[in-house]
Formats: structure tokens, C-alpha cells, sequence
């Protein structure tokens, strides 16, 4: 129980709703003569109950916004006086909150008693009642008030919070603030709109499919493991590691009383090596668990993905040389003093010494398999296995120098040649940088990086690498050698031929759609020639992003809905839409026989506010539905039992599933397949 409680604590301070309380939904209204309209908010799951009111003073500076906390008998509500790092409660108000706010009064009665479940510190709270008067000024007429209730409770030892209760004020006319309903509400048309009853995941018309989509987990997974292998082996190859593996392995071998011995000792290295960058991914089992789409919802974050492109820019600074960046030479010296213990934890702290040392050369590819690894929807454990794969390239080469010795003598030798793969590796982050920033982009539709404006900004990022390679770009601390090398030649020829590659995807034509690349640039429709210009270079009746217009126009024309769960920033989507979508059997199958409807699950456009509403879902937990994408992801979780992306689902006009949901399907006939079987079971 002490566990709940500060993990409970810690949620409070960092300001999220906790996992052991659920929001609110039911709604009654009450007045007395000292008040204007009051609202309460009782709880079926929480001991509180909250009366949102207004006070109206003689003057303007006299209004008071009341909150009346109703406690249920044995629990006691915490203090809004107490500190942060205590358990508390708090008026928080939205930023757009325009007006002043007097200090904030409780009346109650309270009491201040030593808790033993926090080291007997004297604690305030309240029982049975308390009322919470919060003075407000200067409002803006027509403006809403807005903003949420954060309180912890307390019943012996069982915890109820840190849990927020949003609230509602609107602001007439004349600058006085009127009582409204508190917050999200349950709303039966918005359950509807969500929960199919008709949708039976268990029992389709028609079990068939055959597109492979039971092995995808699989394949994902293998695909994940050999990306983070071969990010482990270009790490590898960076001037903070490669020069560490001949040292590293004679350190082993001559310093072991036997060969055996040094032997065993590098492959411990090696392990343990390994052992570090997986322990990396174990702090997402814990987000993991809150929420099966929570991993998916942070690597589409609008703000995460800005914040990975100004850290991507800053790594490829430093790998330009302009400066050095390195952890905290304490945490080094720290780890090295331990590693010279000579014993199997003195070999952990060798190999966490080289872990931090190197991070200025492996930190961007770590950041790029984050962020690759939560794109994938696989959660934490695709996170592990990425982990798992760099881990292994890393430290496996220590091991086998250290079985064949020999070897060593035909590494190359460290050289320039670290500089330019630290150069080329800066191109390379660029150019992540800008898939970041297309992700907040798209998200957010702020219309900046448009597809043809990431294209170009491509091509002078592969363009610049190719010149830098062939001598003609030149950096003041990397001039380029006498005589350019077979291999550095090879290399600025495929950056120019890719650039050439990506030239036509600034036009609009048919040449746009660049199959290679399918999935990192915007969507065709995302585009300057405007959402008409993916005509031709895809299916036409991509249209239709509301499910409820979709399932309207399937009941009109008798056709089956193909529903496609995608993303603004999915990568596998995008390649089922320029490669498969636009294979011609496939485009004239969907666009003679299917209502086509692609519901975007990470969209970040706001719902109208009359259409925002709080949903409890299958798993009685209740989720707040503001924004486009935390509508349709909700509808796939409850209705399809899934979170990942793509997903594609066919419906009839009566809502019954035709056959099995299918998952990234990259075989084309494998495709048709599935497409036909749904058309068949209509």
C-alpha cells in the first residue's frame, strides 16, 4: 500500500491523473438563495463530490467562483495549503484564463494530525465538508473560464488521486461570471457515436483473410531488432567507440591471469554491454501499462517531436565539429572509479563507462530508435528488442576480438576516416530532424512542411553530403585527403542519386509518388498544388475522414465501408497508400466496390465543443474525447480491440464485420485477397 501511495505522489507532482481514480460524469444542479446555478459532480469511484457555484459581491471586484467539495464518511480531502511534495489539492486554471484571481480561501474544519503512511508529517485536511472560495476580477466578458479541480484523498490506507474535476464558468455581457456544467460530461449521443453495438470483433460474417497479418507482430519485431543491430554497428564505427576495441581487448586478454580467464572477461563486457541499453527501455513497461495506445499518443506528441528535432539539430552541430557534447564528466568519473574493482561489477562499470563515453557519437541514433520504436505501436517491448539489437552490435565485437585476437590486426585503423562518418551522420540527422518536424506538422495541420517543401529540403540535405564527399564542401577541421577514396566516391555518387531520385517529388506529377521513400515525407494529398493534387497517384475516393458520413453514403449506395485507421505521422500507412494503394488492381477494387473512410487517429484538430464529451470505455476507465484523433482512436480501441496502425476493417451498411480486421498488408495480392473476401461476405 506505502508503493500506491507514492507512486500516487509522484503522479501529483508531475501532474497527471492517477491510475487508481477515474473522472467524473453525472451532473446535478441545485440553488439556494446566496448562490447563482450550482452544478455538482458526484463520483461513483471517488469519496468526493463537487458543487460548482458563483457568489455575486455589490461590486465588480466582489465575485467569487465556489467549489463545494462534499466527502464522503471515513475519507478526508487534503489541503490546498499544503506543498507540492505532499498530498494536496488545487484550482488549476487554463491558460486562457483572462482575468485576476484574489488569495484563495478554505472553509471547513479543518485538521492538522501526524499521517503515518508519510513519515508522520503534520498533514491538513477536511472532513465531511469543505468549501473552496476562489475571488475573480477583471474577467473578460464572452470569455469561459475554464480549468480542472486536483485533490487526494485518504482513508486509512487506501488512496483516492491525485484526480482532476474539470470545471465550466462562462462570462456575460457585463464581465460577471455565470455557473455552467463542470467540465466533460457523459453524453448517451457521444457514447453512440463511439460504441458499435452492431460491430461483433468475435464473430465476422466471414473468418477469412489470408493477408499474413497474424505473423505482422513477428515481422515487426524482426524488422525492429536488425534496424537497432545495424544502428548498434554504425555506433560501432563512431571515434568514441571504434578506438575503444582494440584497447578494451587487450586490456582483457594481457591483464587476465589466463586467456580463459580473459576471454570470459570480454564476454561479460560484451553482456553487459548488452545488458545497459536493454535496462534503457524498462521505464516504458511503466507508461506501457497505463494505457495500451499511450507509447503510440507520445511519439505523435506535437511538442515531443519538435523537442527530438531541436535535439536531432543540435547533434548534427556537434558532429559537424562545432562543438563537443558529453554527459556529466561526474557520472564518467563516478563509473570509471567502480571499474577498477576487478571484479565482475568493476567489468559492469567498465562497460557503463564506455556507455556514457560514447554517448556524444550514440545518443542520435538512440533518439532515432526511440522514437522509431513507439512509432511502430508495438509499445515497449519493440523498444527492448531495438535496444536489444544495438546493445548486441555493440558489444559483441569485444567478445569475438577477444576468442580470435588475431583479428584485430586487420581492423582498419582509426584515422580521418571517423571524422567524414561523423560528418555524413550529421547530413543523416538533418535530415531526421526534418521527419520530426513533419510529424508536428502534420498533427497539428499548420500547413508549413508541406510534401513538396520536405522533398526539397531532402534533396539539398543529400545534395550537400555528396558534395561534401566529393572535396567540394569543406569544413575547417575535416579538409578533404589528396586523393578521394574508392569507398568515399561510392558513397557521394548514391547521396547525388538519391537526391536525383527525389526530384520528382516536387512536382505534380504523376513521378511524385517516390515508392522508396513511402512513409517518411507528408501524404500525396498533403501537398502546395493543394488536396486535389493526389488525383491520379493514388485511390481517388480517398475522400471521407467522418465515419458517420462514410456509414451515411454506404447505406445510400449498398457498398461495404473499408475502414482505414491511419495516422498524420505512420509511417506504415503511408507505404500501404503509395505502394499498394496505388497498385491498379487494388486502386479499382476499393474505388468501384468500397466506401473508403481513413479516420486519423493521432489528429490533434479540437472537436467542436458542443461535440466534446467524456466516454467510458470498454474497460470502465472514463476517457476524455476533445480532439479528432482522441475520438477515432477510442473508436477503434472499443469497437476493433486494437490500437495499432494501419488497421483496416470491412463494414457493411448495417455495421456488421464482413471478415477479420487486417494490419499493414505490404503483398498487393495478399490484399485483394482479403478486399475480395469482405466483398464476398457482403
Amino acid at each position: 500500500m506505502r508503493n500506491k501511495l507514492w507512486t500516487a505522489l509522484i503522479l501529483l507532482v508531475l501532474g497527471l491523473p492517477s491510475a487508481f481514480a477515474q473522472s467524473t460524469d453525472k451532473i446535478a444542479q441545485s440553488t439556494d438563495s446566496a448562490t447563482q446555478s450550482a452544478n455538482s459532480v458526484p463520483s461513483p469511484v471517488l469519496p468526493v463530490q463537487v458543487e460548482t457555484s458563483v457568489l455575486h459581491g455589490a461590486g465588480a471586484s466582489g465575485d467569487q467562483l465556489l467549489f463545494t467539495c462534499r466527502i464522503q464518511p471515513g475519507w478526508k480531502m487534503y489541503s490546498i495549503s499544503m506543498p507540492d511534495d505532499q498530498p494536496h489539492s488545487r484550482i488549476v486554471f487554463d491558460s486562457s484564463f483572462r482575468g485576476k484571481t484574489g488569495t484563495i480561501n478554505e472553509k471547513g474544519m479543518p485538521v492538522e494530525k501526524a499521517e503515518p503512511l508519510f513519515d508522520n508529517v503534520v498533514l491538513k485536511s477536511f472532513s465531511d465538508k469543505l468549501q473552496i472560495e476562489v475571488p475573480v476580477s477583471a474577467l473578460q466578458p464572452g470569455s469561459t473560464i475554464k480549468g480542472h479541480l486536483l485533490f487526494m484523498a485518504l482513508s486509512g490506507e487506501e488512496v483516492a488521486g491525485p484526480e482532476e474535476i474539470p470545471f465550466k464558468f462562462t462570462v456575460d455581457a457585463s464581465g460577471k461570471p455565470q455557473a455552467a456544467l463542470a467540465g466533460l460530461q457523459g453524453s448517451a449521443t457521444g457514447d453512440a457515436a463511439i460504441k458499435r453495438s452492431l460491430i461483433d470483433i468475435k464473430n465476422p460474417v466471414a473468418a477469412c483473410g489470408g493477408t499474413g497479418g497474424e505473423d505482422a507482430e513477428q515481422k515487426g519485431l524482426w524488422s525492429i531488432f536488425v534496424l537497432g543491430f545495424i544502428g548498434g554497428l554504425i555506433g560501432l564505427i563512431m571515434p568514441c567507440t571504434f578506438p575503444m576495441i582494440p584497447l578494451t581487448v587487450s586490456f582483457f586478454t594481457k591483464r587476465a591471469p589466463s586467456r580463459q580467464q580473459g576471454i570470459r572477461n570480454a564476454f561479460l563486457y560484451g553482456f553487459f554491454i548488452f545488458l545497459i541499453y536493454v535496462l534503457l527501455s524498462v521505464p516504458f513497461y511503466f507508461l506501457d501499462a497505463g494505457s495500451e495506445d499511450i507509447l503510440n499518443n507520445i511519439s505523435t506528441n506535437a511538442w515531443l517531436n519538435l523537442a527530438f528535432a531541436a535535439i536531432f539539430f543540435v547533434f548534427a552541430l556537434s558532429f559537424f565539429g562545432l562543438f563537443e557534447i558529453t554527459l556529466p564528466s561526474s557520472m564518467t568519473n563516478k563509473a570509471d572509479e567502480k571499474s577498477n574493482m576487478g571484479t565482475i561489477g568493476g567489468i559492469f562499470f567498465m562497460a557503463l563507462t564506455l556507455a556514457i563515453v560514447s554517448f556524444s557519437c550514440t545518443g542520435p541514433i538512440l533518439g532515432t530508435l526511440l522514437v522509431g520504436a513507439l512509432n511502430q505501436n508495438g509499445g515497449a517491448l519493440q523498444l527492448t528488442i531495438a535496444m536489444a539489437g544495438f546493445g548486441l552490435a555493440l558489444g559483441l565485437p569485444f567478445a569475438l576480438f577477444a576468442l580470435f585476437p588475431q583479428w584485430l590486426s586487420h581492423l582498419p585503423r582509426s584515422g580521418s576516416w571517423m571524422t567524414t562518418v561523423k560528418i555524413v551522420f550529421a547530413f543523416v540527422e538533418l535530415a531526421l530532424m526534418i521527419k520530426f518536424l513533419s510529424n508536428a506538422d502534420l498533427v497539428m495541420h499548420w500547413g508549413i512542411l508541406k510534401r513538396e517543401v520536405f522533398f526539397a529540403l531532402w534533396i539539398l540535405i543529400s545534395l550537400a553530403a555528396s558534395l561534401y564527399l566529393f572535396g567540394i564542401l569543406k569544413f575547417k577541421h575535416d579538409p578533404p585527403p589528396a586523393k578521394l577514396s574508392a569507398g568515399r566516391k561510392v558513397l557521394a555518387l548514391l547521396f547525388l542519386l538519391f537526391a536525383i531520385y527525389l526530384a520528382p517529388g516536387v512536382t505534380n506529377t504523376r513521378w511524385a509518388n517516390r515508392a522508396l521513400v513511402s512513409g517518411f515525407p507528408p501524404p500525396l494529398h498533403y501537398s502546395v498544388y493543394g488536396h486535389e493534387s493526389a488525383r491520379g497517384k493514388g485511390v481517388e475516393a480517398q475522400v471521407i475522414n467522418d465515419y458517420e458520413k462514410a456509414l451515411a453514403l454506404s447505406k445510400q449506395t449498398g457498398k461495404p465501408m473499408l475502414i482505414d485507421f491511419t495516422g498524420w505521422a505512420c509511417v506504415n500507412c503511408r507505404k500501404m497508400e503509395e505502394n499498394v494503394w496505388t497498385q491498379s488492381a487494388v486502386r479499382e477494387l476499393i474505388e468501384k466496390d468500397f466506401i473508403l473512410v481513413s479516420l486519423y487517429v493521432d489528429d490533434r484538430k479540437p472537436l467542436p465543443e458542443a461535440e466534446q464529451f467524456l466516454y467510458t470505455n470498454a474497460a470502465g476507465v472514463k476517457v476524455e474525447i476533445k480532439t479528432v484523433g482522441d475520438k477515432y482512436i477510442t473508436f477503434q480501441t472499443d469497437n476493433f480491440k486494437n490500437a495499432s496502425q494501419p488497421l483496416y476493417a470491412i463494414v457493411s451498411p448495417d455495421e456488421k464485420l464482413l471478415n477479420q480486421p487486417v494490419g499493414y498488408t505490404p503483398d498487393a495480392a495478399a490484399y485483394i485477397d482479403w478486399l475480395n473476401c469482405g466483398k464476398q461476405a457482403h
